[in-house]
């Protein structure tokens, strides 16, 4: 399997442990596989009969073709074999036959611990297929759980050092204190004066800077990303779809061949668009719910074909989809315009802050799409009234998430079983859900951890519930202009 650019119709192929290790392609498009694999009902029924494991090696084997069943195995194995990672769904009694998929046992508390518990040792097989010798350095933009899961999964990596951005404003206390504690010698963690737009392109704009490539070059490091713009993160994410499936069919609640709909709460676009890879490998997936907060610059493009970067940007209570620059949009726009018009899309979104796709590109995407949005009311609102019927704690992200399955089906009337993606733990914005819920917010965010606890009687998670006492090692926050001077002063310190 070779992968190619997302912007350029002669993209040279490369493969997939080139991909992953590069993250980014020289002309500042995305890579894509060439095509995509199939699964049969055979194929699927023998998953059913796999744990996550093997399953994970499986459906990756499809993908990264120059990585064996062998390593695979064992990369998968070292990523979940140390936590609780759950494969099947989680159901919700009285909920019309819907289903939680919950994704944030890992050790960081939120979904993106699936793809980057694995990611560093496919990054590690990568280095060495690929003969590289400089050591890499990983360059994260975060909306908030990105950043911890990636310095969770390469901290004290061989040959890796990370540095990560994220928005002094625009993440939660849990979340900022998850990564201001991190250990490891390879690390550094960065504010900046912005939003996570502005952190996504001011390292965008790091990977197509010649003069800071050269430059890393001559110490010895090249640029890599833990984000989902690499599709050695995207590709673990298709993983957990595929599974979800099997184990809804191996604990009969779905029928061999039945159709699943699926929502997933997202602001970068890149669970649900591993979710349409799964859906395109054959797995009997129906309509894919795009669920978006205030922030719903996504809704409006599922729903009008137009995407309009210029529209206020609100600081709301699920930041971590609090993002106008949908990266892996860009993804679904080559697999269904190609790389010609994607390229034009891409390019007037950087110039005039805006696109339009013509009517039979939306018409394509409105046939596995929906566009749905829940606002910070409805957001409150829908936690308390799951906690109050259904005894079930949701975050922030989650409730965007069964909001907006609630309202599709009341729109459409399709009442086909439904799956939705439960992205982090509630622990990790303690103080908006415990408002949600009606309580009194302590000042202090440990204070409300040990509240929320006391109210639900759901277990916090170990971690978050030993965060308190880490020793804070990263302070520092820098004007967004200042990035390009903090890698440089990291790979500094780095070759000193």
């Amino acid at each position: 399997m070779n992968y190619i650019s997302t912007r350029s119709e002669n993209s040279e192929k490369k493969s997939a442990a080139y991909v992953i290790k590069q993250g980014i392609a020289p002309d500042g498009g995305l890579y894509v596989p060439e095509s995509i694999p199939v699964l049969s009902q055979a194929d699927i029924t023998a998953l059913t009969k796999m744990n996550y494991i093997e399953r994970a090696a499986h459906v990756l084997g499809l993908f990264l073709t120059d990585y064996t069943k062998e390593e695979l195995i064992r990369a998968a194995s070292k990523a979940y074999g140390r936590h609780k990672f759950p494969s099947p769904p989680v159901r919700l009694s009285q909920v019309n036959g819907d289903y939680v998929l919950e994704l944030w046992h890992g050790p960081t508390s939120a979904f993106k611990d699936m793809a980057l518990q694995i990611m560093p040792h496919l990054l590690a097989l990568a280095l060495e297929k690929t003969g590289e010798k400089r050591d890499a350095l990983i360059l994260v933009a975060t909306s908030g759980d990105t950043g911890k899961a990636a310095l969770e999964g390469y901290a004290d990596a061989e040959r890796v050092f990370i540095q990560v951005f994220y928005p002094s404003d625009g993440v939660s206390n849990i979340q900022k204190r998850q990564m201001a504690t991190q250990s490891g010698k390879n690390v550094c963690v960065t504010a900046i004066k912005g939003n996570f737009d502005d952190a996504q392109s001011g390292v965008k704009a790091i990977f197509g800077d010649g003069e800071i490539i050269e430059a890393l070059n001559q110490k010895g490091l090249f640029l890599s990303s833990a984000n989902s713009i690499n599709w050695g993160r995207l590709a673990p994410q298709i993983v957990y779809y595929v599974s979800a499936y099997c184990e809804l069919l191996k604990q009969k609640k779905i029928k061999p061949g039945e159709t699943l709909n699926v929502t997933v709460p997202t602001g970068n676009f890149g669970n649900i668009l591993a979710c349409y890879f799964a859906k395109k490998m054959g797995v009997p997936i129906g309509k894919l719910v795009c669920a978006s907060n205030k922030n719903n610059i996504l809704t409006d493009f599922i729903r009008t074909g137009v995407y309009d970067k210029r529209r206020p940007f609100y600081t709301t209570i699920s930041p971590s989809m609090d993002i106008l620059i949908s990266s892996n949009l860009e993804r679904l726009l080559y697999l269904i315009a190609g790389a010609s018009r994607c390229a034009g899309y891409m390019k007037s979104l950087l110039e005039k802050g805006y696109f339009e796709v013509e009517k039979d590109v939306l018409e394509v995407i409105q046939q596995d799409f929906c566009g749905c949005f829940c606002d910070e009311d409805g957001t409150k609102e829908t936690i308390k009234r799951y906690f109050e019927n259904y005894n079930y704690l949701s975050d922030t992200h989650t409730a965007v998430g069964l909001y907006c399955a609630e309202e599709y089906k009341k729109t459409t009337g399709d009442d086909g079983a439904m799956l939705i993606a439960s992205t982090a733990s509630p622990y990790k914005f303690s103080p908006a859900v415990l408002g949600a819920l009606g309580e009194t917010v302590p000042a202090e965010e440990f204070e409300a951890l040990k509240k929320l606890n006391a109210v639900s009687g759901v277990q916090i998670p170990e971690r978050l519930a030993k965060l308190e006492s880490k020793k804070v090692r990263f302070t520092k926050i820098i004007e967004k202009e200042a990035m390009k001077s903090e890698v440089l002063a990291f790979a500094d310190a780095i070759k000193k």
